[in-house]
Parts: structure tokens; C-alpha cells; sequence
């Protein structure tokens, strides 16, 4: 296996753990700001609760790829950081206001209108930032980038100005809130909270398909070179499958109050959905004149890289264990599975 393909994995892997743990903190912020009935402050602090110790950390997957793609392959780190500069630097700042805004959220006084307003920005943010994150993968996968003898030719709006980034920044933010609603449903431990949080994972839910859906519709004219992929690669029907599957196994679970269950389900579906993304744009990082092998860097930077990378999953998963069996255990009350949920109603 040549060393480009194995730091593109170790990248796809990065963004994958990502969205699964980040991306359901910025879903966490959606249903925050969303929270409504007679138990929204319950809604709003089983969130904080459970995003309270670890959000942070989950910040790591996402340096972790930005590193990979500087390091490993400069000239697509150019090319997206040049023609995606906007979005980014937004991006980035709608992550700042949002850690900043949970904190202060979280140690101002309580009940104070300046709570209410850092919570108001912390929620806000949590919105604008998945869509701008969707938006930059839809610009990389949409072939607008153009690049020629290492110069960015597309300018600096056109690329992710257009439907299909906008229908896959609204997918993105649709998919985390899903995956953060059936995470909810797992931590809470008073029935009527767990039912909340199951009613808007089933809703969150059906507007992943819709929007799932529209963005390949989008992809026809938005896309061709990833429609393509999608359609007439051969591993890629296989992940459909399996996507497919896992959905309905979600839906199902979370219909039959097995949340344990759900929560598997609706990780698996996510790291397919990433996977197939991955699968339908290669050989590409950026569509259509940044391939894998073009933009490798030399092979000694790449054979060091790999060395690096291996003594620091040495050092950062057992942290990530330790960090997340103190914290990750017992934040909301303890995890049960729906059978146990529906006895105690």
C-alpha cells in the first residue's frame, strides 16, 4: 500500500471521529437553541451536562486532518485554504463564539439576561458553523475549484456560492442534530426527557433523508464528477446498502425504545455516509485537478509523518480512554436501553 493512501485513510478516519463526537456537540447546540415545552430547562441542562466535560477534546479529530492535509499533501491545503478562505475563517470564528459562549454560558450567573444571551450565541453558532462546514465539503466535492500550475483560478466565492455546498451545509446540520438527539435519548434518565429527545431524533431523522435526497438531485448539475462516483463506482452501491441498512436499523430502534441500539446504528450510519463521500471523490482531494497521488508531499516527509502519527496515537487514545471513562460514564445518570425506560413509564 503506497503511504499517500495510508495518510488519506488516516485523514478520512480523522473527519469521520469528527463528525461522530463533534459533530453531535454542534447538534447538542442546535436542539439547545430549539429546546421548547414545559421541560426546556431540563432540555438545555442534559445538554450542558453531557457536553460539559469532553466538547473540547473532540476538537482534536478535526486538527488531527488539518495537520494530515498541510503535512502530507500541501498542495490540496492550498488550494482549499486559498479558495475556501471565507467559509473557513467564518467556520473558525463560529467555533470560537461557540466554545467562548458556553463557557461564560456556563459559569455566569444563573438565570441572569447575560446568560441568556451567551446561550443565545452559543446556539446560534452551533447552527451556522455545521452548515459552513457542509459547505466546504460540498465546494471541494463540486469540481468548482479550479486550479492550474498550482494557482487557484475559481476566485474566492463561486467554488461554495452555489446550491449543492448550500443542500449539503443544511445536510450536514441535519445529520449532526439527528446524531445528537439519539445521543440524548442514551443520557437522559427521566422518561419524559428521553421521549423528547426520541421525537426529535425521529424528526431529525426523516429531514437527513429529505436532504439527503436533495443533494444528490443537486448533484446532477452542482457535482457531475461525484454523482458519478456515487453511481458507477463499484464499492460505492455496497455502502449504499449498508447505509440504507443502517438507517432503517436506527429508525427501527428508535421506534422500539432500544436506544442503545439506535445510538450504534445512528454512528454507523454517519461513518458510511462520510466513507461513501470518500469513496465517490477518489482519486480526487479536490475536484477535478487535485488527486491523491498529485498532491503528495515527498516520500521521506510522508515516511516521517507516519512515524509521528504512530507515537502519538500512543500518547492521545489512551487519554481519550481515560478522559472519557471518567467523564464519559455517568454525566446525565447512567445509560440504559429503552426496554428499562418503558417499565419505568
Amino acid at each position: 500500500m503506497h503511504v499517500e493512501w495510508f495518510l488519506g485513510g488516516v485523514m478520512v478516519a480523522a473527519l469521520v471521529l469528527y463528525a461522530l463526537f463533534g459533530g453531535a456537540d454542534f447538534g447538542g447546540g442546535v436542539w439547545d437553541l430549539l429546546a421548547s415545552g414545559p421541560r426546556k430547562q431540563e432540555q438545555r441542562a442534559l445538554i450542558e451536562r453531557v457536553m460539559g466535560p469532553i466538547w473540547e477534546a473532540n476538537h482534536v479529530w478535526l486538527i488531527l486532518a488539518i495537520v494530515l492535509l498541510f503535512t502530507a499533501f500541501p498542495p490540496a491545503f492550498a488550494a482549499i485554504s486559498i479558495a475556501l478562505h471565507v467559509p473557513l475563517t467564518l467556520f473558525l470564528v463560529g467555533v470560537v463564539f461557540r466554545g467562548s459562549a458556553f463557557s461564560f454560558r456556563s459559569y455566569d450567573s444563573r438565570g441572569d439576561r447575560q446568560q441568556k444571551r451567551w446561550g443565545f450565541i452559543f446556539s446560534l453558532a452551533s447552527v451556522i458553523a455545521p452548515v459552513l462546514l457542509g459547505m466546504i465539503v460540498g465546494a471541494v466535492a463540486s469540481g468548482r475549484i479550479r486550479v492550474a500550475s498550482g494557482v487557484v483560478t475559481s476566485g474566492f466565492f463561486a467554488p461554495w456560492l452555489s446550491l449543492f455546498p448550500f443542500v449539503v451545509g443544511l445536510f450536514a446540520l441535519a445529520l449532526f442534530a439527528f446524531l445528537a438527539a439519539v445521543y440524548l435519548t442514551n443520557e437522559a434518565t427521566e422518561p419524559a426527557l428521553v421521549d423528547d429527545f426520541r421525537r426529535r431524533a425521529l424528526l431529525s431523522g426523516c429531514v437527513v433523508a429529505a436532504l439527503a435526497l436533495a443533494s444528490f438531485a443537486a448533484s446532477f448539475r452542482g457535482a457531475p464528477l461525484i454523482r458519478e462516483g456515487l453511481t458507477d463506482h463499484p464499492i460505492t452501491w455496497p455502502l449504499h446498502v449498508t447505509t440504507g441498512l443502517a438507517a432503517t436499523a436506527a429508525f427501527f430502534a428508535l421506534w422500539t425504545r432500544r436506544f442503545r441500539l439506535a445510538r450504534l446504528a445512528a454512528a454507523a450510519q454517519v461513518t458510511l455516509i462520510l466513507l461513501g463521500w470518500a469513496a465517490s471523490q477518489y482519486p480526487f482531494l479536490v475536484v477535478p485537478d487535485v488527486t491523491l497521488a498529485g498532491a503528495a508531499a515527498n516520500p521521506r516527509t510522508l515516511r516521517l509523518l507516519v512515524w509521528v502519527l504512530g507515537v502519538g496515537f500512543v500518547l492521545l487514545f489512551p487519554s481519550l480512554y481515560v478522559l472519557f471513562r471518567i467523564f464519559g460514564s455517568g454525566r446525565a445518570g447512567a445509560a440504559h436501553d429503552g426496554d428499562e425506560v418503558h417499565e419505568r413509564e
